[in-house]
């Protein structure tokens, strides 16, 4: 097992580079990056823009002094026209855009590997700042959404396994069914309304993780604060994302239930309990395990942009698409960076974890 993780461990680096790379060549062909944003502020709004431009870079004195009105030559950038081209040109070296694509690339690697993931082009703070700072809120949805709706999906897929075509499964079923067909955010927009002082009761709070003084309460009560505010965005993940899941146990358990070595046991003698969770339990649970993953980064940085918003949740969710929409690349190629990683590793988790759900399983024979 320890020589199946180390070949993990290094084939990360090659998958890594092949994301990053991707990434990087999608970013060089969308239009309206940094630099043509910066031209159209100072096109657009003169002094104002100017002022903008200083204090978000550190570049206030260059931009007062080069901002000149020429009729030279004209620039790739749209909107350049009249722009003085040693302007322009300072414009890129301030972004970074002054040296070639794959210097630029490698340059990014180089950083990458010391965790230096660069510093944003608008908000003046380092980009593993940014993430860490963002992270606690998406940790807090993620993490509990998906605790939870694990939890309510394989017992309930278990059961309805067990009791498949009686009543419990019949109208668990349709249930399961209506809370898929709820659009999480339609489903967070009901409970403001009726939980959070929208029409009906004043129960929860709207905005943040925790309350404001929350460092200054006792720890019991900031257990409480905690999940007081985090209830709500919580409902809302869980009731649409428990379905798939819930369906996908029982039928990897009907699936196990009818072969053979279960006839083989039940004939011996033993308890429907011993063989439910001795002998199936480890085989159904198998296909289970292996779409955690892509559950759990769905639900932890996709997933939660909407509930985000409408509970005004500052997290990655928000993060990551605020900074594709300011074309904020250190940010948008950072969190890719993170994402990808974190794919990988729980990736790699997820096949240590099928070796305790069943030992026989021996990646050591397995070619990677």
């Amino acid at each position: 097992m320890a020589n199946y993780i180390f070949k993990r461990l290094l084939l990360m680096i090659p998958t890594l580079l092949g994301i990053m790379l991707i990434s990087f060549i999608v970013v060089q062909f969308v239009p309206g990056g940094p630099v043509e944003r910066m031209i159209a502020q100072l096109q657009g709004h003169g002094v104002e823009a100017t002022a903008r431009f200083g204090g978000a870079s550190g570049g206030a004195d260059m931009a007062a002094g080069n901002m000149t009105q020429t009729t030279g030559e004209g620039s790739k950038y749209r909107g350049s026209q009249g722009l003085d081209p040693e302007f322009i040109a300072e414009l890129e070296a301030l972004y970074g855009f002054d040296k070639p694509a794959h210097e630029r690339f490698f340059l990014m690697v180089g950083n990458y590997l010391r965790f230096d993931l660069g510093e944003s082009y608008y908000r003046d703070v380092s980009v593993i700042d940014l993430v860490l700072e963002k992270m606690p809120v998406s940790i807090s949805l993620g993490l509990w959404s998906t605790i939870i709706i694990y939890l309510i999906s394989i017992p309930l897929g278990i059961k309805k396994a067990v009791r498949d075509g009686q009543s419990f499964d019949i109208w668990t079923s349709a249930a399961i069914f209506i809370g898929y067909a709820i659009p999480s955010f339609m489903f967070a927009i009901l409970l403001i309304i009726l939980f959070a002082g929208g029409k009906y009761f004043d129960l929860f709070p709207l905005r943040g993780i925790v309350s404001d003084g929350w460092e200054d309460l006792p720890w019991y009560q900031q257990i409480i604060d905690y999940f007081w505010h985090m209830t709500l965005p919580i409902a809302a993940m869980v009731i649409s994302g428990f379905a798939g899941l819930t369906m996908l146990t029982k039928n990897s358990f009907l699936d196990e239930i009818g072969k053979q070595y279960v006839l083989t046991a039940r004939a011996k003698g033993l308890e429907e309990k011993q063989v439910l969770y001795g002998h199936i339990f480890r085989n159904a649970m198998l296909i289970v395990i292996a779409g955690f993953p892509s559950a759990f980064l769905a639900i932890f940085f996709t997933g939660s942009l909407l509930i985000e918003v409408i509970f005004s949740l500052d997290g990655l969710g928000l993060l990551g698409y605020e900074s594709v929409i300011n074309r904020d690349y250190p940010v948008v190629l950072g969190t890719l960076y993170i994402f990808a990683l974190m794919g990988l590793v729980m990736t790699l988790i997820r096949d240590v974890v099928y070796v305790l759900v069943d030992p026989r399983i021996d990646f050591n024979a397995r070619t990677v």
